[in-house]
């Protein structure tokens, strides 16, 4: 992958981590009910958390020669609790096999500082990952594609 393909896709990523935060505001927000509290406070640690997230691939983007993206793809929030939370577990999940790949892409490309900055992303997404299965009562072999 060359760097130019690289900071494309890293700019994809920032874009998901800025629909990350809106969408989780958006469902702190509006979520209710008291067997969510919980799960709820731990959703305002994740979104400083992606907030992190998006300030990394910036800096890793103008690193490269890039411009970080300022788009915010669309977000379409949940209102029930369920709902809400699945749709958070997959945003999670897609990212989680996009900075998977982007690891690889960036210790492939020769750029192995990189690929050390977006470790760290790689491993706070698989805790949201697992955080959101447990609120769901879910877990990877009965997790819905």
């Amino acid at each position: 992958m060359d760097t130019d393909a690289l900071i494309r896709s890293l700019n994809e990523d920032l874009e998901l981590e800025y629909r990350s935060v809106v969408q989780y505001v958006s469902h702190i927000a509006t979520v209710k009910g008291a067997e969510y509290q919980s799960t709820l406070d731990e959703l305002g640690v994740h979104v400083r958390q992606e907030l992190d997230h998006a300030l990394v691939l910036a800096r890793q983007i103008d690193f490269l020669g890039g411009t970080p993206s300022t788009r915010v793809p669309t977000v379409v929030c949940e209102t029930d609790a369920r709902s809400a939370l699945t749709q958070d577990l997959q945003l999670e999940e897609g990212q989680l096999q996009r900075y998977r790949e982007r690891v690889e892409q960036a210790t492939e490309a020769g750029l192995p500082d990189v690929a050390e900055s977006l470790a760290p992303l790689l491993q706070q997404t698989q805790e949201h990952v697992r955080d959101l299965r447990s609120a769901l009562g879910t877990s990877p072999a009965t997790a819905q594609p």
